[in-house]
């Protein structure tokens, strides 16, 4: 399966992934407990990534699977950093708008290439570099709203310690990503074995999660495994299957591509939500709408075309050895 394939694929799911998710509430709210959603969703990749692994090894009895605790230790940390990374979301929030903090999060874009090149030692190109800063300026500039709002007014009024924890968010959230993806090829181990190592450390902890809002909330609607599927309907369903599914591309994507195909991925996807929603929501488009998709058309093309469709090479490039041969022959006869 190519990469482009996985990629194109994801960014159709992401896209209506936010689509979904508003379709599935009722009267403005949600009927289900939102949070149920992603243990479901990690239980549905556990599920998925144990049959494909039962099949491989059918297939293949040889199959690579590390056992050693030193190795299923490190599966852990990416739920963790998810975690922290949704608390720092929360309190970001109390600090910045909502729009401000879409905005804020496309550092994200910058930091997973500053750390896939610090961490992974993954080397980029200067036009590399100016293509991924364009993309975080054209999904920045497809968000931000008439000069003439209120909203935009408030870009740079919020307290200090608000962009300090958009910073933060977006720090975790590369991280989170760049971590992963040094996980899945740290070894060659099957796709499908570290898939179930890192839903089955996803299902725990997304567990202790429901266990600990039952708690705060002194269990007055009962415990969670008894209201699991209370509100749910085909919608929802499709919301559960949505984040399931993407989450198997990505991790596909980090083991056979990498972080920065995964942003261009979601960036687009966000995108495409906007044009979608033109037509489901009656969303008016903006003029900052269509130049943020010229400027992540051509941060996409600068990013993934041969550097020989971006720079025009001299023609005569075989020339230079031709008159170092002549030196040479020169300097010979007057010896």
């Amino acid at each position: 399966m190519q990469w482009y394939f996985v990629a194109a694929l994801l960014t159709v799911l992401t896209s209506s992934q936010g689509i979904l998710t508003t379709l599935s509430q009722s009267n403005g709210g949600y009927k289900y407990d939102y949070a149920t959603v992603p243990f479901l969703a990690e239980a549905f990749k556990l599920a998925v990534s144990s049959f494909l692994l039962w099949r491989e090894i059918r297939a293949n009895p040889s199959t690579r699977m590390t056992t050693d605790w030193r190795s299923v230790r490190l599966y852990p940390i990416p739920s963790i950093i998810y975690l922290i990374h949704n608390n720092v979301q929360f309190a970001t929030l109390t600090y910045l708008d909502t729009s401000t903090y879409q905005i804020m999060g496309n550092l994200k874009i910058v930091t997973t290439g500053i750390l896939f090149r610090l961490f992974l030692r993954r080397k980029l190109s200067n036009l590399q570099w100016i293509a991924i800063v364009l993309l975080a300026v054209g999904t920045t500039t497809s968000q931000v709203k008439g000069c003439g709002e209120a909203s935009c007014q408030s870009l740079f009024s919020a307290p200090i310690q608000g962009y300090m924890l958009g910073i933060l968010s977006a720090c975790m959230s590369a991280l989170a990503g760049v971590y992963t993806e040094f996980l899945m090829k740290k070894n060659n181990d099957s796709l499908y074995w570290q898939n179930v190592q890192l839903y089955t450390f996803g299902v725990i902890f997304n567990m202790a999660r429901l266990l600990l809002d039952d708690f705060q909330r002194s269990f007055e609607k009962g415990p969670w495994w008894q209201r699991l599927f209370d509100g749910y309907t085909i919608t929802t369903w499709m919301v559960v299957l949505n984040l399931g599914s993407t989450g198997l591309l990505v991790s596909w994507l980090m083991k056979y591509a990498d972080n920065i195909v995964k942003v261009y991925s979601t960036s687009m996807a966000m995108l495409l939500t906007m044009v979608l929603s033109i037509y489901l929501f009656n969303f008016k488009p903006t003029l900052q709408l269509f130049l943020g998709i010229i400027i992540c058309m051509m941060s996409l093309h600068m990013y993934f075309a041969p550097p020989s469709m971006l720079v025009d090479y001299p023609p005569n490039g075989k020339a230079a050895p031709e008159n170092l041969k002549e030196i040479t022959i020169e300097r010979k006869s007057d010896s």
